[in-house]
């Protein structure tokens, strides 16, 4: 599954200089973004919104216009591209013009039930815009509750929660937050993300999600958490569970490539294998487009 960073400015094709050969795409791009990937074989993105900073405020309530760039962006995929799987990001740290992931009270302190009030419309707006896949990565308690509820009252069925089931608060994010324009402002998110240590804590909070009806779960970072992978496969078997090699990874992997250090295509590989051995069956990677030119005919056994 592909990420991409989806521009409020439509006819941008911005480098990110933290996150090689990545770029934030507006709508006038994106189909001729796309195509030659999906020639290659590209099945599923993974979408998120950056807006300029006169478009955020302290609810983030941009994230659910019509004319914010993530709707807008799924409703052009669908006509273009009808067999492609589109799952869009919900979340408001990139909405809001404090950069924090929910609403805020005065003190500061986030206010998770307003935040997941939010964040269920966010996910409405999305639906109606036609993803097949929703996705919050914010990490607020009974959130998955909130958008279940809020996309079974509207009829939709059919669209599928994939959650950060297990989102640790890493210091592996800093391209992406860079890529995004969605650093906090003040503080950071170690109060609502997982501790790195806390295992205990990670598989609570996927038996939470599942017991919400999260369809989809999912670990973040990716390699330094195989552990954490590995025991909700053998756990919970029976559920699609997705790994994303967050862009600190690919970022290191990348540079390391660069100068020589090590040969990207064996990494690469080598990788994907480690989160495949570990129970992932989906895997969000910045390195798509690369791996999409491979051949793993004799990776997996």
């Amino acid at each position: 599954m592909y990420p991409l960073f989806i521009s409020h400015e439509d006819d941008a094709y911005e480098d990110i200089l933290s996150l090689p050969e990545q770029k934030r795409v507006g709508l006038n791009n994106l189909e001729d973004h796309l195509k030659p990937l999906i020639k290659l074989g590209l099945s599923s993105v993974l979408l998120f919104g950056v807006i300029p900073d006169d478009l955020k405020s302290a609810d983030g309530s941009f994230a659910l216009d019509v004319k914010s760039p993530v709707p807008r962006a799924i409703i052009k995929l669908r006509e273009k591209f009808p067999d492609l799987q589109v799952a869009a990001d919900v979340c408001l740290c990139g909405y809001t013009s404090h950069g924090h992931c929910g609403i805020l009270f005065a003190d500061g302190t986030i206010d998770n039930e307003k935040s997941c009030t939010q964040l269920a419309k966010v996910s409405l707006a999305y639906a109606r815009a036609g993803a097949h896949i929703i996705a919050p990565s914010d990490m607020m308690d009974g959130r998955v509750a909130s958008i279940k509820s809020i996309l079974m009252k509207n009829n939709f069925h059919n669209v599928a929660i994939m959650s950060y089931s297990a989102k640790f608060a890493s210091s592996l994010y800093g391209p992406f937050r860079d890529a995004a324009k969605s650093a906090p402002g003040k503080g950071d998110r170690k109060g609502y993300q997982l501790p790195p240590g806390a295992k205990g804590l990670a598989m609570r909070a996927v038996e939470r999600d599942i017991k919400e009806g999260a369809d989809i779960l999912m670990v973040k970072p990716g390699l330094p958490y195989l552990d954490i992978l590995e025991s909700i496969r053998q756990r919970f078997p029976d559920y699609t569970l997705a790994v994303y090699h967050v862009s600190g990874e690919y970022a290191m992997l990348w540079q390391a490539a660069k100068v020589g250090a090590i040969d990207l295509e064996a990494a690469a590989k080598e990788i994907l294998l480690s989160f495949r051995r570990a129970g992932a069956t989906i895997i969000i990677s910045y390195m798509t487009p690369y791996l999409l030119g491979l051949d793993f005919d004799n990776i997996c056994t």
